[in-house]
């Protein structure tokens, strides 16, 4: 698949930079999340994998949610019962094998919200089945970081309820009903839709359509595998 080169980067690596996001850098990356989910959602399709590493920073600062690996097309009313995503954002209802559907990219958003403000998920250990008990046991038992704002704090706690149905998002407007709440009061909805946000948040600089120079750099590899000589396969 050929697709755009979102040159500003990865949002996980800008974020793992500066430690975390001011209200500002994380309303206007949530923001982004938020318009794309509402385009997933209107086409029936359960995105599921949301997360840092998942969004990427085009070249004038605006985010774009890559990687649909566990996106799937679910028809409104269904559920589906396929246990996946990464898991400090699992959703209490896959853990519990209950059966879900685009409620899970709500709560998504709440820890999202709550990773940007802090640099750090809210549910997070060693071990996958640490984590999920930690889930289980909801944000009601968190002990918020200072750094996060009131406002903030109100719509991770609307948007991570432990009951689908009852989170901020799912009722019949949708998560039209996200972008009215406190957290987001004065934001530039309009200039967002359009791109007409020059000076976004963040913002990265790109010398030209080359210019890779915003991705980490790895080393190749230079080990050579040994050849395959056991002939497991005559047999086949």
């Amino acid at each position: 698949m050929l697709m755009e080169a979102c040159l500003g980067g990865e949002l996980w690596t800008i974020l793992r930079d500066r430690g975390y996001f001011d209200d500002n850098t994380s309303r206007f990356a949530v923001a982004c999340v938020i318009k794309a989910l509402q385009y997933l959602h209107s086409k029936g399709i359960v995105y599921r994998d949301l997360k840092p590493e998942n969004l990427l920073v085009t070249g004038d600062g605006y985010v774009k949610l890559v990687d649909f690996g566990f996106a799937k097309y679910l028809p409104a009313g269904k559920k589906t019962w396929t246990f996946c995503g990464t898991p400090e954002y699992v959703a209490p209802e896959i853990i519990l094998n209950k059966g879900h559907d685009h409620a899970v990219d709500i709560w998504a958003i709440g820890i999202l919200i709550y990773e940007l403000t802090t640099g750090v998920p809210p549910f997070a250990a060693s071990d996958p089945m640490q984590t999920y008990n930690i889930i289980l046991k909801g944000v009601d038992a968190l002990d918020f970081p200072k750094k996060i704002s009131k406002n903030a704090q109100h719509i991770i706690k609307r948007l991570c309820r432990p009951v689908p149905t009852e989170r901020l998002g799912y009722q019949k407007n949708g998560l039209l009903d996200i972008t009215k709440h406190k957290w987001f009061q004065g934001f530039d909805w309009m200039g967002l839709e359009k791109r007409a946000i020059v000076f976004t948040p963040l913002q990265r600089k790109v010398l030209n359509n080359m210019d890779t120079s915003n991705f980490d750099r790895f080393t190749g590899d230079v080990i050579m595998p040994p050849d395959e000589t056991s002939d497991w396969d005559d047999l086949f």
